[in-house]
């Protein structure tokens, strides 16, 4: 097969992702032939639904090799779903069709069939219950991988958070040293060997203008430390920087990756620069796990409304690589 396979995980059942699945469909053709893991009986009801229409082709997880996979239909591996109705509201009913889905896509990676993954968007109170603070840590402790990060991708500039789905209160206990070189680490990694650049790093303060009036200013103590280490080991980095300014037009534009202390920090105004022109790449695993950076968004349920551009940049990203 000239092109790898794109292996997507439909995720939360009752959730916009197969409305802008089928909107990625019609946007353009891939090279890559696409592969959707997911419930026929649910694709049915949402394609009537949402009046999308186009054939599917059923597909034998363990005989992947001996198709022919083009996109002119849907390719599809069933995965049974008791369900009525398009859409319902999120609930832990869907658990196991979630984790099923899961783990057919984790046994076909693991065969080298393909190394491109998508996920749709997971609910994580009914999905992790507790067990990981998001799918970044899910998938990771599938392949036993202990050193992650979560890369919100864009060309012109990208963000990670060095904690992710974290309360606020449990983010200073969270970050040091060895963490943050990490990440670093794994960034310019994936910059170097994907992207082919050599990228420009900012790192940003914890605290409102990186000053602390408590006797421990992690700006100070964890974070300087460490930007003058990782410049004396050649990243090319620099920081740290107060988050209030950073992303202005004449700042933000030096760098290629701002790294921030936790996640709204930096997603908040990535998001509001960007809005759905990204994706959430996970950094350390053997193969490239992407997913589109929205949620379920249970308000636009069968409205047909949603825009598809995160999912069509994450195809796109994986169509070249």
């Amino acid at each position: 097969m000239k092109y790898k396979p794109i292996l997507i995980v439909a995720g939360e059942p009752n959730s916009v992702f197969l409305e802008i699945f089928f909107k990625a469909l019609k946007y353009k053709k891939y090279k890559s032939p696409i592969i959707l893991i997911a419930s026929k009986k649910l694709l049915l009801l949402q394609m009537k639904k949402l009046n999308f229409k186009i054939n599917i082709n059923f597909l034998n997880p363990a005989i992947l090799n001996s198709y022919h996979l083009t996109n002119k239909s849907i390719n599809l591996i069933n995965v049974d779903y008791n369900i009525k109705n398009a859409f319902k509201k999120i609930s832990k009913k869907s658990y196991s069709y979630i984790a099923e889905s899961f783990k057919i896509a984790f046994k076909i990676i693991k065969s080298n069939f393909t190394h491109k993954f998508i996920n749709g968007p997971i609910s994580k109170n009914s999905f992790l219950d507790k067990k990981f603070p998001g799918i970044t840590e899910y998938v990771s402790k599938s392949f036993s991988i202990k050193k992650n990060a979560m890369l919100i991708y864009n060309q012109e500039l990208s963000v990670c958070p060095v904690t992710t789905h974290l309360p606020i209160k449990f983010v200073t206990k969270n970050i040091n040293k060895k963490i943050i070189s990490d990440k670093v680490n794994l960034i310019n990694s994936f910059y170097k060997n994907i992207i082919g650049i050599k990228p420009n790093i900012a790192i940003l303060g914890l605290n409102p203008h990186c000053e602390s009036t408590d006797s421990f200013n992690e700006d100070e103590k964890i974070l300087k430390p460490t930007v003058r280490n990782l410049l004396k080991h050649g990243y090319k980095i620099s920081g740290p920087f107060s988050a209030d300014t950073i992303f202005l037009k004449n700042n933000r534009k030096k760098f290629d990756v701002i790294i921030g202390m936790y996640h709204d920090q930096v997603l908040t105004p990535f998001k509001t620069l960007y809005e759905y022109n990204a994706i959430n790449i996970t950094l350390g695993l053997p193969f490239i796990r992407i997913s589109p950076d929205h949620g379920p968004n249970q308000t636009m349920l069968g409205k047909n409304l949603s825009n598809p551009l995160s999912l069509i940049t994450a195809i796109n990203f994986l169509d070249k690589n």
